[in-house]
């Protein structure tokens, strides 16, 4: 038998801010306890087969692919009214300016034009999942932006472009919400609760479709999906996962983790051979 040599790749969510240094995490200790447990063995799952961490995240949009190439990337603390303390949080994964190299190659050859970045930090999308699943902050991280359009076909063509780098023992992680209204986070109604669910078992059933040219076609339509735009009423959280479908080219999808967050229902997504 061959050895598969793709490593799997991830749509998971990311929270609200900094909820993983939250004593009360935002007031649903429970939920987010769950989450922290899946990123957590998440991380201890994948850090002894991989060399790198690429991620995408909702927290960066550019007006063309942009591709951070810094070596030591600050964080930057992209959340607003939270105890000071969370101002100062420390975690000093390096960077990979040879990783970017790839991601800008693979980009360009595919009809990308891409731009550099070299001092951003990496957004609260990117390091509270991170500093949950990879304590340590050893593996380079390299991250990429959304381009502002949010248009599904432009990101599945983009991470079809990128599949490659599964094959060189990096993990690619969408980081996102499959729910992303805060009002009805905040409403903690049975309304914004069923809503969310009807979107979360359209949104895991059409991952679930084994053929990818079917799947990808469906999820550009998503907006067609029940309870779509109550969901997600602009799209940035939701765009990640269309770059990770286009990463996992015919691997098939499953839901990953399932929980609920102050009411709503959430889910994460991987990509695998079988």
């Amino acid at each position: 038998m061959v050895k598969n040599l793709k490593i799997p790749t991830f749509y998971i969510p990311h929270g609200g801010g900094p909820w993983h240094v939250m004593d009360d995490a935002l007031g649903d200790p429970v939920g987010y306890g769950r989450l922290k447990e899946y990123l957590s063995e998440f991380g201890q799952k994948y850090s002894p087969k991989i060399k790198a961490i690429f991620v995408i995240s909702a927290h960066w949009e550019e007006n063309m692919p942009t591709v951070h190439f810094g070596k030591n990337p600050p964080l930057l603390y992209d959340y607003y009214g939270f105890p000071e303390f969370t101002y100062k949080l420390n975690w000093n994964a390096p960077g990979s300016p040879l990783l970017a190299e790839r991601v800008e190659a693979l980009l360009s050859t595919a009809g990308f034009k891409t731009k550099r970045e070299n001092n951003r930090g990496f957004d609260h999308g990117t390091f509270v999942p991170l500093m949950i699943a990879f304590p340590e902050a050893k593996i380079p991280v390299v991250q990429l932006s959304l381009v502002n359009s949010l248009d599904p076909a432009t990101h599945l063509a983009m991470g079809k472009a990128l599949e490659p780098l599964r094959e060189q023992d990096v993990l690619i992680v969408g980081s996102g919400m499959s729910y992303h209204n805060m009002r009805g986070f905040m409403s903690g109604s049975e309304k914004a609760s069923e809503i969310s669910k009807q979107f979360d078992d359209w949104l895991s059933t059409t991952i679930s479709i084994e053929d990818a040219e079917k799947r990808n076609k469906a999820l550009m339509d998503w907006t067609d999906a029940p309870g779509a735009l109550e969901s997600h009423p602009r799209s940035e959280h939701l765009v990640p996962l269309f770059v990770i479908a286009g990463v996992a080219g015919k691997d098939i999808g499953k839901q990953d983790f399932s929980g609920k967050l102050m009411s709503v229902n959430i889910s994460g997504y991987k990509f695998e051979s079988l």
